[in-house]
């Protein structure tokens, strides 16, 4: 029987969870192990075996994995440890900050050419999936334009920034396509959107006893950079219905590419997701591409990589002759 691929996890919230899950799906794999900033003693994995260590004990461990998926944030966890730990490992990691990307790739790969390891950032399904899917549009229809439409599903980095409102003693967002957006894209219009034209935005807040509702509303309505350029509706709602009704992790949504062919034919082409759990479709993707960094490492490669330069076959656990004669 071949060896199994080693995965290590850093973090166990959400992500970290849904990985250890993941494991289980993919018979090429096992987990060796969850490493934490927290005390090991109070994380609780869904295997009852599983070690948890310490994250500052991780280098100790280096000859015990194969790939690290690190599962931290994007705002202040993964610009420290992406490249801290590929330097040591081959990693692979969901940082979804568009606008940092190139100055966080440039970090990771020193660190990991340094390293002689493989390091695949930015992985998901936006980024990741979706870029891809841009990709493909734009090289297969270079006369169009592109549209990227998020939803209906619920923002965790909207629903936190809620939440640090004063008075706000829950909430989530849910992010929302506005179907006429989407129709007319589908329809081959082109049509020039502004950001209040594509996506709406509808919160649900629980209140701190004695808050000031209106006073609430408006602060979150007004704020910058996450509510003040979309209509944004916000419903106050009770903490059971909080947990009763939005206690999920839904997701998803369309890239679509719109334009025309040399002689002049109209073409759409459309990649759409419905996810009932975001957390846990990012974690299958980051196994899917832990397998080809792995692969990778073994013909050699080292450094940076994204999902650009991934090839499709490296992702999956059959063979290029079975690929070839089931797939292709």
């Amino acid at each position: 029987m071949a060896t199994k691929i080693r995965i290590g996890i850093v973090g166990y919230g959400n992500l970290g969870r849904g990985v250890e899950s993941a494991i289980a799906q993919n018979a090429d794999m096992e987990l060796a192990g969850v490493f934490t900033r927290r005390d090991p003693a109070g994380v609780r994995p869904l295997g009852p075996d599983v070690p948890v260590r310490p994250l500052d004990a991780i280098g100790g461990f280096r000859d015990d994995i194969d790939v690290l998926i690190l599962c931290g944030g994007s705002r202040s966890d993964l610009p420290q440890q992406g490249p801290a730990l590929a330097a040591w490992f081959n990693t692979v990691d969901s940082f979804d900050n568009h606008a940092r990307i190139p100055e966080y790739f440039q970090a990771v790969d020193q660190a990991a050419r340094a390293g002689g390891n493989v390091a695949v950032i930015s992985v998901g399904w936006d980024p990741g999936l979706f870029s891809l899917n841009r990709l493909f549009g734009e090289a297969v229809l270079p006369q169009g334009a592109s549209y990227t439409f998020w939803g209906k599903g619920l923002s965790q980095g909207h629903s936190d920034a809620i939440r640090r409102v004063p008075g706000v003693k829950g909430a989530v967002q849910y992010t929302i396509p506005l179907d006429e957006a989407v129709e007319r894209v589908r329809g081959g219009e082109l049509p020039e959107l502004s950001t209040r034209e594509k996506h709406r935005r509808d919160c649900y807040v629980v209140l701190e006893e004695g808050a000031d509702a209106a006073a609430v509303q408006e602060a979150i309505v007004t704020m910058p950079d996450y509510f003040a350029d979309y209509d944004t509706a916000v419903n106050f709602i009770g903490e059971e219905q909080l947990r009763r009704d939005h206690a999920g992790m839904p997701h998803g949504g369309f890239v679509i590419r719109s334009g025309r062919t040399g002689e002049g034919a109209a073409q759409v082409m459309e990649y759409s997701l419905k996810l009932g759990s975001n957390p846990g479709f990012t974690s299958s993707v980051l196994l899917a591409y832990a397998r080809a960094a792995f692969r990778l490492r073994q013909q050699g490669s080292a450094g940076a990589k994204t999902v650009f330069d991934v090839a499709p076959g490296l992702l999956s656990p059959r063979s290029a002759a079975a690929l070839r004669e089931e797939l292709l």
